[in-house]
């Protein structure tokens, strides 16, 4: 996690804290299951640092987290988004999008050359995602489902590494 979390746009967002971190396994192993051990996304991201957390509670529970994780994409820095996790009984229009929008206020704020990510070209476009051909994963992964979000830098070209 970064040391100081800034204030986020939207306050029913929050900053993970240490003490969230089993709450938060819990809410993205029952998300995925067992069966995300086995994509590209997730060996990346055992090996990347996290550069921020972020979560949703309601009642005291956590409903919601994302995390971005240092990564490059051939010589440029970048933040690689996922998994996004919302807890099944708590689904509804617009937490998903709160969550992927502190992820984009972070990397705006934190200055980096853009986020990347692996998933749906039309969920993740409203918020400006586009593809990113010439940036590779290093392992199979759909490449149409790889996007880019220009923060300070145009998609980039070359393969995504962990940066711890």
């Amino acid at each position: 996690m970064s040391n100081a979390p800034a204030p986020l746009s939207n306050s029913a967002v929050q900053a993970e804290t240490p003490a969230d971190a089993s709450a938060v396994e819990a809410l993205v192993l029952a998300a995925f299951g067992p069966g995300r051990f086995a994509k590209t996304a997730e060996r990346l991201r055992e090996q990347a640092g996290i550069e921020a957390g972020f979560v949703v509670r309601e009642g005291g529970r956590i409903v919601g987290s994302v995390w971005l994780w240092r990564v490059m994409v051939g010589e440029t820095p970048a933040l690689f988004l996922g998994p996004i996790a919302v807890d099944a009984a708590s689904r509804r229009a617009g937490l998903g999008a709160d969550l992927v929008a502190a992820c984009v206020d972070h990397a705006k704020r934190a200055g980096t050359a853009g986020v990347l990510l692996v998933g749906d070209p039309p969920y993740f476009s409203r918020f400006g995602f586009q593809a990113a051909p010439d940036a590779r994963m290093p392992g199979p992964v759909d490449p149409r489902r790889v996007l880019w979000l220009p923060v300070a830098a145009q998609a980039p070209t070359g393969m995504t590494r962990a940066v711890v």
